[in-house]
């Protein structure tokens, strides 16, 4: 099958058009990722870092604080521990 050269010039612009457009839609796409998606994820994954932070902070505040109350009233604290180990050893029967 012969193309004419009117038909093979056409089909040359269009795939140069095509190109272009492709070029132009992964310009715009980086742009997009660079100006917002990217800035985005950061600031996520720096509030993540801060809650986490946070809680480890508040995790070991309240050990030490449990473990102060057991040093300085030993003998209640395994009485507690007896009473709450036997409460939870019915319920789980």
């Amino acid at each position: 099958m012969f193309f004419r050269k009117k038909d093979k010039k056409k089909a040359a612009e269009l795939q140069k058009n095509a190109q272009d457009e492709i070029v132009s839609l992964k310009k715009q796409v980086e742009d997009l990722l660079n100006d917002r998606v990217t800035p985005a994820i950061v600031q996520a994954a720096d509030k993540a870092d801060q809650v986490v932070h946070n809680t480890k902070e508040i995790t070991d505040h309240q050990m030490k604080q449990v473990s102060d109350k057991v040093q300085s009233k030993p003998l209640i604290a395994i009485v507690l521990s007896v009473v709450i180990g036997y409460l939870l050893g019915r319920v789980i029967r």
